[in-house]
Parts: C-alpha cells; sequence; structure tokens
C-alpha cells in the first residue's frame, strides 16, 4: 500500500461511524456521550448524596421511629413519618439556604440567598486555586494555611494603617494575596528545587500558619483592647468590602470580585500562553519538558498563584465576613475548597457552582436544626457522602447503569 493509500485510510471514517463533523445517523451517539459525560456523573453524585441522606435523616427521626413500633397495625403512619421527616428536613434546607417562605418580610425571606452567597465566595476564591493545581498535576492541599496567612496580613494592614476608602481596601487585598501567594511559593520550591511532595509540605505548613497566628493573637500589636479573648483590633470601615444590598445583608462585593476572578482564572487556564503549560505540565510533564517548557517554574508559579487565589479567600473573610483576626478565622473553607475543586472537575464555572451549593449547605445548618429538629452534622453528612461519590464515578455509573467512558475501559484492558 502506497503512503498515499494509507493516508486516505487513516482519514476515511470507518464503516458504520459517522464522519467528523457530521450529525450521527440516530440518537444512540448522542445518548451515549450523555451517558458518559463526567457532568452527569457530578449531578447523579449529588443525587445519590441526598437520597443516602434522606435514608440516614429517616434513622435519626424519632416520630418514624415511633410509628415503625406499629408498622403492621398501621403502616400509613409509618411512611407519614418518613414522608414528613425527610420533606421537612430538605424544605428547611431550602428555607436556610436560598428562600425563607416563613420570613415576615421579603428582607427576611431573600436574607438566606445572601448568605449562602457570603459563604460561597471564600470557596469560589479557594476552590480556583486548588482546581488550577489540580489542573496543573499538584494535589496542593494547603488552602487553610494560605487562607490564614491571607487573612492576617490583609487584616494586619486594615487594622494596623489608617487610610481612605478605597485605597486602604486595595491595599488589605494586595496584601492577602501576598501572604497566600508567599504561603504557596514555600511548598512550590520546595517542590521544584528538592522534590519534596506538595501533599507533606502542604500539609504542614497548614498548621505552622495556624500556630504562627495564635503566637502573633499573643502580642499587644494583635491584641484588642479590653478583650480577654485572642482576637485582633477590628478592621477599619475603609478597608471592609461594601455590602452589596445594605448594612442589612451580609452580601458585599467580595462576591462579585470572585466571579471576576473566576472569569479571570478561566481566561488563564483556557486562553492564555501560561495556562497552556500548566495544562501540558499537568498532563505530561516529560512531554513538556521535551518542548521546551521549564516544569520547575510552572510548579512554582502554579503554587502561587493558587496560594494568591486562597490569600483572597482569606481578603473575603477578614475584609468581609469577619473583620477580627482569630485563630479561627479560616474555619473549614480551606478544606470544604477542595470538595468544591473535585466536585467543580477544576473548571472555574463548575467549581463557582459547587462553591454556591457548599455556601448553602454551611447556611443552612442552623435552620435544619430549628426547624427539621435535626442535628446540623446532617449537612457534614451529605457534604461527606458527596466527596464520597465524587471520588468514586465507578460506583456512581453502577448505581445509576451509565455507560464506561471509552478511555476508562483502555486503560482495564
Amino acid at each position: 500500500m502506497t503512503d498515499q493509500e494509507k493516508t486516505v485510510t487513516e482519514e476515511t471514517p470507518a464503516a458504520g461511524t459517522p464522519a467528523e463533523g457530521l450529525p450521527a445517523r440516530d440518537g444512540a451517539s448522542l445518548i451515549r456521550r450523555i451517558g458518559e459525560s463526567s457532568v452527569l456523573v457530578v449531578v447523579l453524585a449529588v443525587v445519590a448524596s441526598l437520597i443516602l441522606s434522606g435514608l440516614l435523616i429517616v434513622l435519626a427521626s424519632d416520630d418514624v421511629r415511633a410509628a415503625s413500633a406499629y408498622f403492621f397495625a398501621r403502616p400509613d403512619d409509618t411512611f407519614a413519618a418518613i414522608w414528613e421527616a425527610v420533606s421537612s428536613a430538605y424544605q428547611a434546607i431550602w428555607n436556610g439556604a436560598v428562600f425563607n417562605a416563613n420570613g415576615d418580610t421579603f428582607s427576611a425571606k431573600i436574607r438566606p440567598l445572601t448568605v449562602t452567597l457570603t459563604m460561597a465566595t471564600p470557596l469560589i476564591f479557594a476552590g480556583l486555586g486548588l482546581g488550577m493545581g489540580f489542573r496543573a498535576g499538584l494535589f496542593n492541599i494547603g488552602a487553610q494555611g494560605q487562607i490564614i496567612i491571607g487573612a492576617t496580613l490583609g487584616g494586619s494592614i486594615g487594622f494596623m494603617l489608617h487610610l481612605p476608602f478605597p485605597i486602604h481596601l486595595v491595599l488589605a487585598i494586595l496584601g492577602a494575596a501576598l501572604g497566600g501567594a508567599l504561603w504557596g511559593f514555600i511548598p512550590g520550591i520546595l517542590k521544584a528545587k528538592t522534590g519534596a511532595h506538595e501533599v507533606i509540605t502542604t500539609i504542614m505548613l497548614n498548621y505552622v500558619a495556624l500556630n504562627f497566628v495564635g503566637w502573633l493573637l499573643t502580642h499587644d500589636a494583635f491584641q484588642r483592647e479590653g478583650s480577654n479573648n485572642p482576637q485582633s483590633p477590628p478592621v477599619d470601615s475603609s478597608a471592609m468590602y461594601p455590602k452589596l444590598l445594605g448594612d442589612g445583608f451580609p452580601l458585599h462585593a467580595g462576591f462579585v470580585f470572585a466571579l471576576l476572578v473566576a472569569w479571570g482564572v478561566w481566561w488563564l487556564m483556557e486562553r492564555s500562553t501560561l495556562g497552556f503549560e500548566f495544562r501540558a505540565v499537568g498532563a505530561n510533564p516529560s512531554a513538556a519538558r521535551t518542548a521546551g517548557m521549564s516544569v520547575s517554574r510552572a510548579t512554582v508559579l502554579v503554587l502561587v498563584v493558587a496560594g494568591a487565589l486562597a490569600g483572597l479567600a482569606g481578603s473575603s473573610l477578614i475584609l468581609g465576613s469577619q473583620p477580627s483576626l482569630t485563630d479561627q478565622i479560616a474555619g473549614s473553607f480551606g478544606f470544604d475548597a477542595i470538595t468544591v475543586a473535585l466536585l467543580g472537575r477544576s473548571r472555574p464555572f463548575g467549581i463557582t457552582l459547587a462553591a454556591i451549593l457548599f455556601g448553602g449547605l454551611k447556611a443552612a445548618g442552623s435552620t435544619l436544626q430549628v426547624q427539621a429538629g435535626l442535628p446540623v452534622d446532617i449537612v457534614l453528612v451529605i457534604q461527606s457522602l458527596i466527596v464520597l461519590f465524587i471520588a468514586a464515578p465507578p460506583l456512581v455509573r453502577f448505581l445509576f447503569r451509565l455507560p464506561v467512558p471509552a478511555h476508562e475501559k483502555e486503560v482495564a484492558v
């Protein structure tokens, strides 16, 4: 066979398959592509977690247990109790996270949504940084420490300097990003120069950051006057993110800033040369090195940018919703951001939606406890189950009878 014939043979579609760019003759291939979609797996992972959480809610309900004691005499009571337990729980989550239908005023009705978006803001920032690292082949789990250091430096600028708005706010935001970037640079340079695994170094730096802040709060410069608790003076109002809907709502301009940053990260990763380098290094470091790319440089830059994004998450806390520095300033946002990045498939749009979902779950915790009479730990159970299913796509495909993607079949073979 001549070279020309080989070329024609390679470029000619196989019999029975649609040519590239042409629609399939039936809907079979479309249905299969939908079934193999990772987006569908993510959605079904959330659905599966909600179903299993519903079962746990039933088991935790006193009314269901009481009705099940005489199930064979009056089974309708048991089913009614089950429906009431599950529906009231998810209704409470909706009321606490999206729209409180029981509110007396319109402000009270929409307040839960503003709390959800406020909770989602640091998760968007930190999730973007972690997602970038995942796509570059780096499992950076140091967002917790980077948030703490970012909040510390940004907050210090916020309460130590006294400048006019918006100069004060801009400097505080830059300080938070710089603090996070510095805390990302350390594992980055260690990875690039010594090969130290980023998982180990970032875990250790999380504890270093936590204890460093605790030490700072023992000094007079970081102690609020007249307070016996380890907390800093409050950040000046000139360094705070403006409230978007007035002082009656917690939502601040940091959320809008997070959306803009999400767009910027999308452009960086999908449209810029640097982003292509990050993705190439993550896909195949050896091939990237052969193509003339510096893997060490990309490693350091990825962790620096990821740290800066986590530092911005710290700014949304100290300059937005928690205007005093404490050793609990980061809460669990840094660790929750890992789940957010995984749930969002390391893509900015997906991370933003996942952050809003987790922000809603965080916001609904107290409402679930008050209205449904269930422990707030149910929210943590839902989050944990989402992580479980996201981490095990084959399990989700098995439960919902989805087709196995072609690349997974090739790996299995």
